[in-house]
């Protein structure tokens, strides 16, 4: 499991609703905990390691020792949007890259933990910024699509050169070509159960 960079397809892939949580779910979650720490982020999502599930994780403190601060969320759902307020924002598939970014000042969010529980919070400031940050993602929205066209001509040329060197990765065989990616995607998605004649 790796941090995918721009643009894999992945990153702009709606993710599909995880229907059962089970052990190799915890081992993904574990695996995705690890691989956030280790490249110092805050949040990850699943489309990021190339697995379409709603899923991510967060730590705002970003230290592995605070494992109580690490929050799972399953299914997620942004209940309400509140305000506005604009901030910098960067993301591990763009090492290295910051934008401003505006979203909503306060959320309410539901989601489920990996025991099954549904929770819900009342967030603000980062983690507010966060949990959007992450949701977008499960919808394949990228931080770069809510840059405003000034940020975003700016921001240009470094996008563009990650664009070059996936494609040379590419070329290179270290990643498949987009359409054999797209259908491993399709053949990972979680499916519904199937509906019972009973």
């Amino acid at each position: 499991m790796d941090i995918l960079p721009y643009p894999h397809p992945a990153l702009h892939w709606k993710s599909k609703p995880i229907q059962e949580i089970n052990a190799d779910l915890r081992k993904v979650v574990a695996e995705m905990f690890e691989l956030m720490y280790a490249a110092n982020g805050i949040g990850l999502a699943a489309n990021q390691v190339g697995l379409p599930y709603r899923l991510f994780i967060l730590n705002l403190s970003s230290d592995p020792a605070l494992k109580d601060e690490e929050i799972v969320f399953i299914n997620p759902d942004i209940l309400k949007r509140k305000g506005s307020t604009e901030g910098e924002e960067g993301c591990l598939s763009f090492p290295g890259m910051y934008g401003p970014v505006k979203r909503a000042a306060k959320i309410e969010i539901e989601a489920f933990d990996l025991d099954g529980s549904c929770f819900e919070y009342s967030l603000d400031d980062l983690a507010a910024r966060a949990v959007q940050h992450e949701s977008d993602h499960l919808d394949g929205v990228l931080f770069i699509d809510r840059l405003s066209e000034t940020a975003r001509r700016e921001l240009d040329p470094v996008i563009n050169d990650f664009e070059s060197q996936f494609r040379r990765w590419q070329a290179e065989g270290r990643f498949a070509s987009d359409d054999v990616i797209k259908s491993q995607l399709l053949q990972l998605e979680p499916k519904p159960p199937a509906a019972s004649n009973g």
